[in-house]
């Protein structure tokens, strides 16, 4: 079943038509087949023209869609033999953010990244993709075995932020995040991030500061959420769509903005609709990247970090 979103009121509206004219031709001699023939394409045609001309607020509702495919979805369809490894060394481990060894279309890597969960339980489990600082500082010892072993780093980016409870914060959030950050600017080998649904503040940043920066066509990246920053100079999270607007939240804005490097296309009617579709789309990106930054030397990839961020600073 298909959870539709408020602005997807139209295609739902046409797709039941559809599944009703289906169900009560079962059985019968009448032939349907040219009307549900016209009703499908201006179906394709109207979901086509929708998600043409999405809103940042729309694409920030498709973004956090919750049959939109997470880390371990990409895992299952993109990436084999992967080993997760668990645990900070320091206090614990944490199921927000997930990693390990893994090959993608046979090159060895070390795969990093958000998960939400898809159901109640597994979403609580993983703490809805907010990591706390046992995930940072976790990201932190794969990346120090990357960097040991000689294996490019991938990150799939999927919070809203980071975990930004009493806990967190007594056991150094901010240090974890900064120095997460830093892990990234100083790696020896390559590193591709691609932001594949929400990438929200710096705990998105603290495993998206690489030198190839990828986004999904319908995800979102910004500083703070809408609603938040609706709250703050509105005091009223009603105005999220105007504060979506003004922060450049689009993979379109923010690759214009020179912030990201790639948009990986997503299928119609977003990456929930067609996971497979999705997952090859976006393994073939970053398999391609990947192949451009294999003859880089480690100087020059912290050379290419340093250019990214300074300029985005200046």
């Amino acid at each position: 079943m298909i959870s539709y979103l408020e602005f997807e009121k139209p295609v739902a509206e046409l797709e039941q038509r559809i599944a009703e004219l289906r169900s009560a031709a079962e059985g019968d001699d009448v032939d349907i087949s040219n009307e549900l023939q016209r009703l499908e394409l201006k179906s394709a045609n109207l979901l086509a023209s929708t998600y043409q001309s999405l809103t940042p607020w729309q694409k920030t509702q498709v973004a956090r869609h919750p049959s939109r495919p997470h880390f371990r979805d990409y895992v299952e369809q993109i990436f084999e033999e992967f080993v997760p490894l668990g645990g900070d060394r320091t206090y614990g481990d944490d199921e927000a953010i997930l990693g390990g060894f893994a090959k993608l279309d046979g090159r060895k890597v070390v795969l990093i990244g958000h998960e939400k969960g898809n159901d109640t339980a597994s979403r609580i489990r993983h703490n809805f993709g907010m990591g706390k600082p046992e995930g940072y500082r976790k990201a932190i010892r794969l990346m120090e075995l990357a960097g040991r072993f000689g294996l490019p780093v991938v990150t799939l980016v999927d919070t809203s932020g980071a975990f930004p409870g009493v806990e967190a914060e007594e056991r150094g959030q901010a240090e974890a995040i900064a120095r997460s950050t830093e892990a990234c600017l100083a790696l020896p080998v390559p590193m591709v991030a691609a932001i594949v649904g929400e990438g929200g503040s710096g705990g998105a940043v603290a495993l998206a500061s690489a030198e190839r920066v990828l986004m999904m066509e319908h995800a979102v990246y910004s500083v703070i959420s809408p609603e938040g920053c609706a709250s703050i100079l509105w005091r009223t999270a009603e105005k999220a769509p105007d504060a979506a607007e003004a922060m450049k939240v689009t993979a379109q804005d923010l690759a214009e903005l020179g912030v990201i490097d790639r948009i990986v296309p997503e299928p119609v009617g977003g990456a929930h609709r067609d996971p497979r579709a999705a997952s090859a789309s976006l393994g073939n990106a970053i398999g391609e990247e990947l192949d451009q930054l294999a003859g880089y030397a480690p100087h020059e990839l912290k050379r290419l970090r340093e250019e990214r961020f300074l300029a985005l600073a200046g």
